[in-house]
């Protein structure tokens, strides 16, 4: 259920987040306690999740130095008391349609990609990887931005350079190795190995390339322990995973590839 903010104009529902509009140049975006798996949303919230989400976005977007969609600090009198701390007032973009995905290490569908071909969004890796492992440097591994209820799809780089042209498609992959690389050093600074993670990205009426959405949270991101970290073997995490793994365990009786909506 979204919150009715009368002072605001309703213009979209995500997985997790809603979006209001303030005036033309500014949105309120506000991090709810839904939480989403293989592209559906739960019925079941976890209280504060939505807290946490921008907290921790709030921490990286500031950290990591680059030009975001940050318009207001966390307490701006334009959010309302009744979203204060789970809303940011953010910049109006021109969003990109494509999902950034950094991989420093085999898991997931990109396991499940080389395992069946070999390779990860087109790019060839060695033989002999299996769960968990390290690459020698990250992996810029883009997929298509899904409609709600539909699933993201890992596509290649050319097929980038298709949606949003060569030097877009180059911006695209170099912003989002540095922001990888800098967030996971500080990561694992604190033990905490970030297996991969998810940005988004739009432009501004300049034509500036600005991270937007959200950023290295339990939902964007796969978090590993580092001081337990064993490759061929999957990991524990603090993320969402472990609602992936019921879901996909058969005391869910739910299956993935069905279009059914899970318990």
């Amino acid at each position: 259920m979204r919150p009715a903010l009368t002072d605001y104009q309703h213009l979209a529902s995500g997985k997790v987040r809603e979006l209001y509009r303030i005036d033309d140049e500014h949105l309120l975006f506000v991090a709810s306690d839904r939480i989403s798996a293989y592209d559906h949303i739960l019925e079941t919230t976890i209280p504060d999740k939505g807290r946490i989400l921008t907290a921790m976005s709030v921490f990286f977007f500031d950290h990591l130095g680059v030009a975001n969609h940050l318009a207001g600090p966390p307490d701006d009198e334009r959010i309302p008391a009744e979203v204060l701390g789970r809303a940011l007032v953010v910049r109006a973009l021109e969003m990109l349609p494509v999902e950034c995905v950094a991989r420093g290490y085999l898991t997931g569908s990109g396991l499940t990609d080389y395992q069946q071909t070999g390779a990860v969004c087109g790019i060839e890796l060695p033989a002999g990887l299996g769960e968990a492992s390290k690459f020698d440097e990250p992996l810029f591994t883009p997929a298509t931005k899904a409609e709600l209820g539909e699933h993201d799809e890992n596509v290649s780089y050319d097929a980038v350079v298709a949606l949003v042209g060569a030097d877009r498609a180059a911006q695209l992959r170099e912003a989002t190795l540095q922001i990888y690389r800098k967030a996971a050093e500080h990561a694992l600074s604190k033990g905490i190995i970030v297996a991969d993670t998810k940005f988004e990205f739009g432009v501004d009426a300049s034509g500036q390339l600005v991270l937007a959405d959200e950023v290295l949270t339990p939902d964007s991101s796969r978090y590993w322990p580092a001081d337990t970290y064993r490759p061929g073997e999957v990991q524990p995490s603090y993320d969402k995973q472990f609602v992936r793994n019921w879901l996909t365990g058969p005391d869910s009786g739910w299956d993935r590839h069905s279009d059914t909506q899970p318990p």
